[in-house]
């Protein structure tokens, strides 16, 4: 059998487990071991150790479990309730003022935590209760969780962009000061759908009412404010910026961020041994799950780059038609790739996509001149699609697990539609304006 047909096969394999349900890790890890015995030989096995020792022996990886930790922690000191009950007694009195504190806080753990999980858990058990108590709409309402909450994909210190810069050999730093200014542009692209669509249908995201509003202190709103955001904001900046500026490594950053989340934690007197515990046994299981899933994903993409498999696909990728015009024949490539991307994103794991992509797309990029940290945004930015589109959104599945039991899987399902198409919007936003992408890094670097 040629190694084409076994390439697409193996592939094939891995759409099949994951629609069934078996565990990410082990289905790339046998495929891995036995399309590699049958299209290699026993030659494969040493592949597979060198590999394996290769990922372990990077200095970029340990940055995983910290920033992980330093997450949680976070969510162990309670600032997201804080900032959320401070956020709504400044912004409940909008329409729509609380689905854009959501958003907003979102967008601080995102840059706090990177694991997404953890942002769309966190907000769920805070937000979502609230807002339907104040009568927001239960599509708003999840639908503002589900898209802030993945907002952790393309902010750094995202888990994704580390992955991302650790597989294509790219600068974590650079990309990192790539994705900010995305990042941030896709948030506010929420944050005006929602005052827009509240303006038209009020009924959406009710005001807070008369009375309501004045037995709000502004004064202790602001300050909670200060005392919450203030040093949480502060540890992120000092943690990104350190990053982006070459002061310190992303590991001894991240080092830093999770010293620095328990300090927090102290000064708040939210620290704990149990809280400790819990944080640092979270961080050990997803860690592991992320560690496992790289290691699967690596052997297969072993396998699938030695039998010439990703050279195959990205022939065919590269294959245009002929009514194409050559002008535009570069964005029909790039479109190929989007639509691929966004199609694996809906039943594979994202650190699989990662292993099996890069070593398809680089080539292909290399060969069009185009700026591969612009691309790392964008495919990070295609994943952050993925994370919301049904069928399988894992957001979707990490919302329902906390939600309210009258929030059903079609109400988050109508929720997410709109911000999905928000989501799309700003992916070819950055693809069209690769300054967006490229000015930051640029200025630094």
């Amino acid at each position: 059998m040629s190694p084409e047909i076994l390439s697409l096969l193996m592939l094939a394999g891995v759409l099949l487990l994951a629609v069934s349900g078996a565990p990410v890790a082990f289905s790339l890890a046998t495929l891995g071991l036995g399309f590699g015995l049958l299209g290699i030989g026993p030659t494969v096995l040493p592949l597979f150790i060198n590999r394996i020792y290769g990922l372990m022996n990077n200095a970029v990886l340990p940055a995983i479990p910290l920033f992980i930790f330093m997450g949680f922690m976070f969510e162990a000191c309670g600032i997201a309730e804080k900032l959320y009950d401070s956020l709504h007694g400044l912004l409940g009195r909008i329409s729509g003022g609380l689905a854009i504190g959501t958003v907003v806080i979102c967008t601080l753990f995102a840059a706090c935590t990177g694991v997404i999980a953890a942002s769309i858990v966190t907000m769920g058990v805070i937000g979502l209760p609230g807002m339907i108590n104040k009568g927001y709409s239960k599509e708003l309402a999840s639908g503002s969780i589900m898209a802030g909450g993945t907002l952790g994909v393309i902010i750094p210190p995202s888990i994704v962009l580390i992955l991302y810069g650790t597989v294509s050999t790219l600068s974590v730093a650079k990309i990192f000061a790539a994705a900010i200014i995305p990042g941030i542009f896709l948030s506010l692209l929420y944050v005006i759908y929602i005052f827009i669509i509240c303006r038209i249908k009020p009924d959406y995201g009710p005001p807070m009412k008369k009375e309501e509003v004045s037995e709000i202190s502004a004064k202790k709103v602001f300050l909670d404010l200060l005392i919450y955001a203030g040093p949480t904001l502060a540890l992120i900046v000092a943690l990104i910026g350190s990053i982006v500026f070459g002061v310190i490594a992303i590991t001894e950053a991240s080092a830093v961020g999770a010293f620095g989340s328990i300090v927090l934690a102290i000064c708040y007197g939210k620290f704990s041994w149990a809280s400790f515990k819990k944080a640092a046994l979270v961080t050990l299981k997803t860690s592991g799950m992320v560690m496992f899933v790289t290691i699967g994903a690596s052997m297969m993409s072993v396998v699938l780059i030695k039998m010439g498999g990703t050279t195959f696909l990205a022939e065919i990728i590269m294959d245009v038609p002929s009514f194409i015009p050559s002008s535009v024949s570069q964005w029909y490539i790039i479109g190929e790739m989007m639509l691929l991307l966004f199609f694996l994103g809906m039943f594979i794991d994202f650190i699989g996509i990662l292993f099996i992509v890069i070593p398809m797309f680089t080539p292909i990029i290399m060969s069009m001149n185009l700026d591969p940290i612009w691309f790392a945004v964008v495919v990070n930015f295609n994943l952050q699609v993925a994370f919301c589109s049904p069928p399988f959104a894992l957001s979707m599945f990490f919302l329902k697990s906390v939600a309210p039991k009258e929030v059903t899987v079609i109400n988050i399902y109508k929720g997410i539609l709109p911000f999905l198409g928000i989501q799309i919007l700003g992916l070819i936003f950055v693809i069209a304006v690769p300054w967006l992408s490229l000015w930051l890094p640029g200025l630094l670097f």
